[in-house]
């Protein structure tokens, strides 16, 4: 009776260590073994979309999951990055952002969320140049000529912007500042809406990225100006930079990234990361990002942090001059 109470005994031992092994190996499961939620704080049809979407289709590829895109618009950006932030880091929402969530810092007086504290910075996915739009109806060729334009009439132009906040918003201001003009500024909910107000004659400018405004150039919807970069766009070689056009100190980058929320396991941050840079150096990508007016950036994580620092500071200094507020 012994002896059989202690060979029970020692199995049940065997099984409990064998369960006790089995069992983090079942928890492991690798990732991703779900659909991932990304949540892109604008509408459908803007700028984020242009890159989000085709890269999210090419992760989805690679990993074999679905990266599903959920568009939450709203107060320049802030809404969706508020949810993103309040998500749970385990690796299935991600947040894809960009120049508008380093302006937020300084334009915003209540934010519930801290984008350097409460997201890992994964990495830059794109760096188009602002462009400066115009309607076909203004009566402008040329950057020297909307600015003359401008002068001669104070407040009859005006711009539409992706929201309070937003880099559109920043980008315009900082035209005024530099060229000492006033137009009018009218916050749309998104880039999109406010590029469709745009092509219908509804607003006269817009100083967008790159990206959600290469098409409607393409097929003459709208006017490109200028870019607002250091050297012209291989998309765009006839568009001149700001400074050729004569303002020499205008350069914006509508710049877009990828980031998790705070206590996403470094594994996976790790991996998302090595699978976001894979599928941005693959020439489907790099061919998308072409035609969208974008060169495929190379940031490392640490990179990308130190940019988002220096980007912060440098808007906050842009909102000071200007004195942007709400509209």
């Amino acid at each position: 009776m012994v002896r059989r109470q202690f060979l029970l005994a020692a199995r049940i031992l065997t099984l409990a260590a064998g369960a006790a092994l089995l069992a983090p190996a079942m928890a492991a499961d690798p990732w991703p073994s779900k659909p991932v939620t990304v949540i892109v704080p604008f509408p459908a049809g803007g700028g984020t979309d242009a890159f989000a979407r085709p890269l999210m289709a090419q992760l989805s590829k690679q990993l074999g999951k679905q990266f599903v895109i959920d568009n939450r618009g709203g107060a320049g950006g802030t809404v969706g990055a508020s949810l993103a932030s309040k998500a749970a880091p385990d690796g299935y929402t991600i947040f894809i952002g960009g120049a508008h969530h380093v302006i937020a810092p300084s334009f915003y007086k209540k934010l519930d969320y801290d984008i350097e504290k409460d997201f890992v910075p994964i990495t830059v996915i794109a760096q188009p140049p602002q462009v400066v739009v115009v309607n076909p109806k203004v009566q402008a060729n040329t950057l020297q000529e909307l600015i003359a334009y401008a002068k001669q009439n104070p407040g009859k132009l005006n711009y539409g912007s992706a929201g309070n906040g937003s880099s559109h918003h920043l980008a315009g201001e900082l035209f005024k500042l530099q060229t000492k003009t006033f137009i009018t500024h009218i916050p749309y909910k998104g880039a999109g809406p406010a590029l469709s107000d745009l092509i219908a004659g509804q607003v006269d400018i817009v100083y967008d990225g790159l990206g959600s405004s290469a098409q409607h150039i393409r097929s003459g919807k709208i006017k490109a100006l200028a870019v607002a970069a250091p050297k012209r766009s291989p998309a765009f070689p006839n568009v001149p930079t700001a400074a050729e056009a004569g303002v020499p100190n205008y350069e914006v980058s509508t710049w877009y990234a990828m980031w998790a929320p705070k206590g996403t396991p470094k594994d996976i941050t790790d991996k998302l990361y090595a699978e976001v840079t894979k599928a941005l150096n693959s020439p489907e990508m790099k061919q998308i990002w072409l035609n969208n007016g974008s060169e495929t950036p190379q940031f490392t994580q640490q990179q990308f942090a130190q940019f988002q620092e220096a980007e912060i500071k440098r808007w906050a200094q842009v909102v000071q001059q200007s004195g942007a507020k709400m509209d």
